[in-house]
């Protein structure tokens, strides 16, 4: 763990984040979040990898696997459970040194010039939502996942 880090201190508890817990193993965390907006983009997540490292190749092959699996699982049921047409994926540790892949869905209707991974934001009809609606896409989410059982 790193001291300075955002995503080590959020997953230490000693800072508070806006977003909401859908899965966690020993490996990875996944959790809505609201890049400071409220309300928050529904569906809007985040997979961090539990333990600190900034890249991609810096994971050992268990957090890989677990890494890659949560990714197939919280993409299946954004389709599935909120009915998004398709999940954007960016994978980060520049800003904030520390892996992590942020999934944005894209939700039927969206206009094409909106579409990608944040423009979708920026629709003004997009699905955003306050306190009780994202809870309830997260426990969505969550039952989701775990009936698929992936």
């Amino acid at each position: 763990m790193s001291d300075s880090c955002f995503i080590c201190n959020k997953h230490e508890g000693t800072i508070n984040t806006a977003g909401k817990m859908i899965f966690e193993d020993d490996y990875v965390y996944i959790g809505h979040i609201d890049k400071g907006c409220n309300p928050a983009y529904l569906g809007y997540v985040m997979i961090d990898l539990k333990r600190h490292v900034p890249t991609l190749a810096d994971m050992n092959l268990e957090e890989a696997k677990s890494f890659g699996m949560a990714m197939a699982r919280i993409s299946k049921a954004l389709k599935k459970s909120e009915g998004a047409e398709h999940i954007y994926a960016r994978v980060s540790g520049h800003g904030v040194p520390h892996l992590h892949m942020h999934l944005t869905p894209r939700y039927p209707g969206t206009p094409e010039e909106y579409w990608g991974p944040w423009e979708v934001l920026d629709w003004e009809n997009a699905q955003y939502g306050t306190g009780e609606e994202v809870d309830a896409v997260c426990e969505r989410l969550r039952a989701h996942m775990e009936m698929d059982g992936l």
